[in-house]
């Protein structure tokens, strides 16, 4: 079972290795990251470790039992236990329900781990598996989403409001 994980200095290479194998299909439904992104990765991935060593980010990677990198799911911009979420899957494995099964677990440690109490997340009005990933997982449309929000393209905010498990 693929099983989700705090991002760790040594997963860089398997979530770039992730990331280039799917590059086009992401640049299908999301913004491409462009080529910038992928020749500054390691300095960009060192800025990510900082972020969630500073507590102003948490990012997780769900990872197949080969060590591969099957999905990237981050809380960002956390502020007063309220954060951002984004994530993406690999293509072989999207529309099998493990955005969803890791979106559902990453809020259950966004409120136990993390003391969050709102998770956001915008989704581009052509996206719908990402707006079925997050009715699934219990949030709601808010409001649009800014082209700005969304790397160029119009959307939709979604939220959640978390209940801490015992």
């Amino acid at each position: 079972m693929p099983e989700l994980k705090r991002l760790h200095a040594g997963d860089s290479p398997a979530v770039l290795a992730f990331e280039v194998a799917n590059r086009a299909y992401f640049a299908a439904s999301i913004s491409d990251r462009g080529d910038e992104f992928f020749e500054q990765f390691a300095d960009r991935y060192s800025a990510l470790l900082a972020e969630q060593e500073a507590g102003i980010g948490a990012f997780y990677v769900l990872v197949a039992e080969d060590g591969s990198v099957l999905g990237r799911f981050n809380l960002y911009d956390v502020e007063d236990g309220t954060a951002v979420l984004g994530y993406r899957v690999a293509q072989h494995v999207a529309g099998r329900g493990m955005a969803t099964a890791a979106v559902r677990e990453l809020c259950r440690l966004a409120a136990a781990r993390h003391g969050l109490r709102t998770l956001r997340a915008a989704s581009s009005h052509d996206n719908a598996a990402s707006q079925r990933v997050l009715t699934k997982s219990g949030f709601i449309p808010v409001g649009p989403a800014a082209p700005a929000d969304l790397g160029g393209k119009q959307g939709t905010w979604y939220q959640r409001d978390l209940v801490l498990q015992p």
